[in-house]
């Protein structure tokens, strides 16, 4: 999913004296009530423009991407909330890679809902103590899954089930629920012989005008209990059937009822939300190894790696070549083909100082190739030095407009180059921590680079520091939360600092200052051998054998993953549950943890996903702790510690950007088809890049068939939905 947080229009209420002006604000996404992402805080502006891009692979099924947009608080515990924008899963299409404004609605606790509950009731005939027949109406709540975390917690639920009568009169009765399986049985009778609070007289004709209700709480212990939704269920449902077992979304409260809502201001929003119809493997070879075969087709331009690039360049930009490189990345592919683009691309560049610079496929191709294998040596070499800025947190403002009172500009001036010595120290010193592919392709940058611009010795250095000092380390120093480096955005003036100092190493980084140094040289020449870290995640360790869940029971730790080991243990042997911050940041480490113990002798095959706790474990409940684990774990392919890649997914992400594309690659086809005949240049060409009209001709019409044949296999498939609901 890519998503775009644009801007906001006159937040707040309309009638309220101040209209937030004098308070700073930012947007959250959600995932349900979930928190993925939080854009930097805006300072006081009713209208502020946020301006900021978040791609990310959803790693659990979700009914509603949300957007919330919060007030800075200085003096209260929480941020005030000021609107929200919810869209459900099945709307997203409506607003997909469009920009949109949005009208921000109030924030209501109880429409704050996720999740969904697995009911079953039935209506027995039982013969009572004097002979008589009466109905017995029996509710069990089977299990609920999808709750939301609460303060970034698994919740400690409880559900109150309610009969409601034609009369509007009600029987509640509240049960404690167990976090992973929840199962409760409750009756009414419909005989007058019975005086329990259970069993009342219901006439005939009123049982089908029955219904329960059944609401979801969170225990809040100390503090106030969380509404977690709610669904009701007529009895009638049992007219021609005396069992029903159904699963069914939680609603907000009083069924979504809403008034009318002040003016809270709008959100522009841009969307980009794709879902992945894999097919069985097989039906991705043909499509797969025409991709695969794109580094040996000469000219590089007519293979169908390129083919793709060219055609959705209109419409998408370079986004279709990540799939791209990710599969050639798995099949060790990347390097000849990078080496290819960047060659074609040298050829139409005419001066040296401009190598490099500009937005195409070569500088895309190697922009996404080093945000894949280069995050563990980004937190290696940044993430240290960065921790020292957000906590010196040194005033660097040099520029007179902007200082403030009382700051002087040569401490200012010491403290940023304080900071910038030791962020280049730590970059020019790196060399033994950068990946093994990455040296690879900045050497073959070098030598082809000299090779188009023998009489220029500083172009070898030009064309590797155009991506290592300004596509690479200076775009994380100055987003480092974008490269998980930082979990949320700076504060205002920190982000200030890193500005300046993204702005500095940019300079250094230039070929003129480069060229009288050997600094890329030691970058390069020194391979990938050292002990590096590839993870490090503040976690919460949560205590096991205790029976309720608080928050004493959780504590901060730091969990550290190197290609060596695994660190943090306080007893040898013993288990460690932690919880991640939210779904995103969990993905991440089953990722990483899956790849550095891929050749594992001791590992294991099953896996139990939650704790054991109270005689017996949540996720099976079995209550023998050394049970084997009730889950597979997940599979690692790859022999390569850099990714964990789904190559089946990836290709039909490729198919799905041909697919969208198929009137652009006809129109290249007739070109192709047109300079052959007319041998020249023709003004339909132009948009393309055709060295060879006749080999890009029959890699076309090849894509043509495979994308033909692939598509006829989705067809038979058909779409496939898996909604919950009744059934």
């Amino acid at each position: 999913m890519l998503l775009s947080a644009g801007e906001a229009k006159n937040l707040g209420p309309s009638s309220g004296p101040n209209r937030l002006r004098d308070l700073c604000t930012f947007c959250t996404i959600s995932l349900d009530q979930e928190e993925v992402y939080r854009t930097k805080v805006y300072e006081k502006s009713v209208s502020p423009f946020y301006g900021e891009d978040f791609y990310f692979e959803i790693p659990r099924p979700f009914q509603c991407l949300s957007f919330y947009v919060y007030a800075k608080s200085m003096f209260q515990i929480r941020d005030l909330p000021i609107g929200k924008v919810a869209i459900r899963k099945e709307d997203l299409y409506k607003y997909c890679g469009k920009e949109n404004w949005f009208q921000l609605q109030p924030v209501d606790p109880h429409s704050e809902v996720q999740g969904k509950v697995h009911l079953e009731m039935k209506l027995n005939e039982l013969i009572t103590e004097n002979g008589s027949i009466c109905q017995q109406l029996v509710v069990q709540i089977i299990a609920c899954q999808g709750l939301p975390l609460i303060s970034g917690q698994n919740c400690d639920p409880y559900a109150t089930v309610t009969l409601v009568g034609p009369a509007r009169w009600v029987y509640k009765h509240k049960v404690k629920l167990k976090v992973s399986q929840f199962i409760m049985f409750w009756q009414v009778t419909r005989s007058s012989s019975y005086k329990g609070r259970s069993h009342f007289h219901v006439e005939e004709e009123d049982i089908e005008k029955l219904e329960i209700k059944v609401e979801l709480w969170n225990n809040g212990n100390l503090a106030q209990d969380v509404f977690l939704g709610e669904t009701r269920v007529s009895v009638k449902i049992l007219r021609n059937d005396n069992a029903h077992k159904a699963w069914y979304l939680l609603q907000p409260k009083g069924n979504g009822t809403k008034s009318k809502p002040d003016d809270l201001g709008s959100l522009r929003l841009k969307v980009t939300y794709t879902e992945d119809n894999v097919l069985p493997s097989a039906c991705y070879t043909a499509l797969r190894n025409l991709m695969l075969k794109s580094p040996d087709v000469k000219p590089i331009s007519a293979s169908a790696a390129h083919v793709l690039g060219d055609i959705c360049r209109e419409s998408v930009g370079y986004d279709a070549l990540l799939p791209v490189v990710r599969l050639l990345l798995h099949h060790n592919r990347l390097l000849p083909f990078l080496t290819s683009v960047a060659a074609l691309e040298l050829e139409n560049t005419q001066e040296a100082n401009t190598i490099f610079r500009g937005n195409s496929l070569a500088t895309r191709c190697i922009d996404d190739m080093m945000k894949i294998v280069g995050k563990s040596y980004l937190t290696v070499t940044l993430k240290p030095v960065l921790n020292e800025i957000f906590e010196s947190n040194k005033t660097c403002e040099i520029d007179p407009v902007k200082l403030k009172e009382g700051d002087n500009v040569e401490v200012n001036k010491e403290n940023l180059q304080g900071y910038v010595h030791k962020v280049f120290t730590s970059i020019t010193q790196s060399s033994s921590s950068c990946p093994p592919l990455m040296c690879d392709v900045f050497r073959s940058l070098r030598q082809l680079a000299s090779k188009r611009f023998p009489a220029d010795p500083h172009v070898q250095y030009s064309a590797v520091s155009s991506f290592i000092f300004l596509r690479f380390f200076a775009v994380a120093v100055l987003s480092p939360h974008t490269f998980q480096l930082r979990t949320h955005h700076p504060d205002p003036e920190i982000s200030r600092t890193l500005t300046l100092i993204s702005k500095t190493i940019q300079s250094l980084g230039s070929w003129g200052s480069l060229s009288k140094n050997k600094l890329v040289r030691q970058l390069l020449v020194i391979r990938f051998r050292c002990v590096h870290v590839i993870f490090n995640r503040e976690v919460h360790k949560r205590a096991q054998g205790r029976k309720r869940l608080r928050k004493k029971n959780f504590k901060k730790r730091w969990l550290r993953v190197t290609n060596l080991e695994l660190s943090y243990h306080k007893q040898k042997e013993k288990p460690l549950y932690v919880q991640a911050g939210n779904c995103v940041e969990t993905n991440s480490w089953i990722e990483v943890l899956s790849q550095v113990s891929r050749c594992n002798p001791g590992r294991l095959s099953t896996f139990h996903p939650s704790a054991y706790v109270g005689g017996s474990w949540l996720c099976c409940t079995e209550t023998n702790e050394s049970t084997p684990g009730c889950k597979p774990c997940t599979a690692t392919l790859l022999a390569n510690i850099q990714l964990d890649i789904d190559c089946d997914r990836e290709t039909e992400r490729i198919f799905s950007f041909f697919s969208s594309s198929r009137s652009r690659l006809q129109k290249m086809e007739d070109a192709c088809a047109g300079m052959s005949v007319y041998l020249g240049q023709q003004e339909e060409c132009s948009a393309f890049t055709i060295q060879d009209p006749k080999e890009t001709f029959r890699t076309i019409k090849e894509l043509g068939e495979v994308l033909d044949d692939l598509q006829a296999h989705h067809d038979s498939k058909g779409a496939l939905t898996d909604e919950p609901g009744t059934m």
